[in-house]
C-alpha cells in the first residue's frame, strides 16, 4: 500500500499507547544561552501538592539531523535543594529538554512535573538515576519540579526551576531520547532501524521502511492490556525482541528508531474516538509537522495508524475510521 507513494510523502505512523503552605522556590530564569547565565541554588520550602497518576492508554484493538543526538546533564544550569538531594540540570534547554535526578536514599514515591505554556505533564522518577524530559510545548515559560510523596497522593516540593525556553528549533525536543522514548540504552532498537534504513537518506523513506516493519511483523498483546498498571515504561528492546506489544510499545519503538535515525517524530497521546490512545507525528520538510500516519490510496492521503492497522489486517473499515481526522484529539506530546 506504501508502496505507490510517491516523492516519499508523509506516512506517519502511530502506534498505541497502554492502559494510564512555605514557599515554593523558583530557580534560575534561564537565558536563552544557557552558558549567559551562572548557575546558582535556592532553599526550597516543603510545599505540599496533590498529584495524581497518569493514566495508561489502552487500545481495543526536516532532512534527517545528526544521528544518535543523547541527552547529557551538563552541569551549567543545575537548579538543587539545600541539602543537595535533587537536581534539575537544564543546561539544554534550547535542544529541548531537562534532566532531573533524585540522589537521596528514600522508600517513597518521586515525581516529575514540566508545567510548560499550555500542558502540565506529570512523571515518575526514579531514584538515583538522571532522566530525561521534554519540552514539548515549543517556546515559552516553564517550570519543572521535582516531588517527594508524603502520604496517598500528597507529595511535597523537593526543587522546582523557572524557565524561559527558546528552542533551536521546532522539532529539537523530538529528536533525543528521553523518559517515554528511551533508546539510549536500547542498541538492538538502534541497530534494527539502521538496518532497516539501509543507505536511504530520505526522511520519510524511513518512515516508510521503519513503519512496514512493525506493521507487518508485531501484534497486539491483549494480556498485557489486561495487566498492564501505572507507570509502565517500555524497554524498547524486549518490545522489539517480543515483536508484540501494547500501544504504548508500538508508538515509543517506532519513535526510537526513526529518532535514533535523526527523524523527528512526536509521540503523541489522546483519544482515538473514545479510547485513550498513542500515535506518531512525523516532519517532513516539505510539508511540516504530519500528523498521523499517512498513506496514499492512489487518489489521496489518508491517515494511518499502525496499532490499529496491524491488529485488523489492514481492513477497509478501519481504514476508513483511522482516515478520519476527527476521531483523534491529541491531549500531550512526548
Amino acid at each position: 500500500m506504501l508502496s505507490i507513494i510517491k516523492r516519499a510523502l508523509p506516512l506517519l505512523m502511530a502506534a498505541v499507547l497502554l492502559a494510564g503552605c512555605g514557599q515554593t522556590g523558583n530557580v534560575g530564569n534561564m537565558a536563552q544561552d544557557p552558558a549567559e547565565d551562572e548557575a546558582y541554588v535556592e532553599q526550597v520550602d516543603m510545599e505540599v501538592v496533590e498529584l495524581e497518576d497518569e493514566i495508561v492508554a489502552l487500545a481495543a484493538a526536516p532532512a534527517a539531523q545528526q544521528k544518535l543526538l543523547m541527552p547529557t546533564a551538563s552541569g551549567k544550569q543545575v537548579a538543587k535543594d539545600k541539602k543537595n538531594r535533587a537536581k534539575i540540570d537544564y543546561s539544554n534547554i534550547k535542544d529541548g529538554y531537562v534532566m532531573c535526578q533524585f540522589s537521596a536514599a528514600t522508600t517513597k514515591r518521586l515525581k516529575v512535573i514540566v508545567q510548560g505554556p499550555t500542558t502540565k505533564y506529570t512523571y515518575d522518577l526514579t531514584k538515583g538515576e538522571w532522566e530525561t524530559f521534554p519540552l514539548s510545548d515549543g517556546n515559552g515559560s516553564y517550570k519543572v519540579g521535582i516531588y517527594e510523596n508524603t502520604s496517598g497522593t500528597k507529595y511535597a516540593t523537593v526543587v522546582t526551576a523557572s524557565l524561559k525556553v527558546t528552542l533551536k528549533d521546532e522539532f529539537a525536543p523530538f529528536l533525543r531520547p528521553n523518559q517515554y522514548v528511551d533508546y539510549e540504552d536500547a542498541p538492538d532498537t538502534i541497530n534494527q532501524a539502521e538496518k532497516l534504513a539501509g543507505n536511504e537518506t530520505d526522511p520519510m523513506k524511513k518512515v516508510e521502511k521503519i513503519y512496514d516493519y512493525v506493521v507487518k511483523n508485531f501484534t497486539y498483546d491483549y494480556d498485557k492490556a489486561k495487566t498492564v498498571k501505572s507507570g509502565y515504561l517500555p524497554e524498547l528492546d524486549k518490545v522489539l525482541k517480543a515483536k508484540k506489544g501494547i500501544c504504548f510499545d508500538y508508538a515509543a519503538l517506532m519513535a526510537g528508531m526513526l529518532r535514533s535515525q535523526g527523524v523527528p517524530c512526536k509521540l503523541d497521546v489522546g483519544y482515538a474516538g473514545t479510547v485513550y490512545h498513542a500515535w506518531i507525528s512525523v516532519w517532513s520538510e516539505e510539508e511540516g509537522w504530519i500528523n498521523g500516519a499517512i498513506f496514499f490510496d492512489g487518489t489521496s492521503w489518508q491517515r494511518m495508524d499502525p496499532t490499529f492497522a496491524s491488529t485488523s489486517k489492514s481492513s477497509k473499515a478501519i481504514l476508513k475510521y483511522i482516515g478520519d481526522g476527527s476521531n483523534y484529539d491529541t491531549r500531550y506530546v512526548y
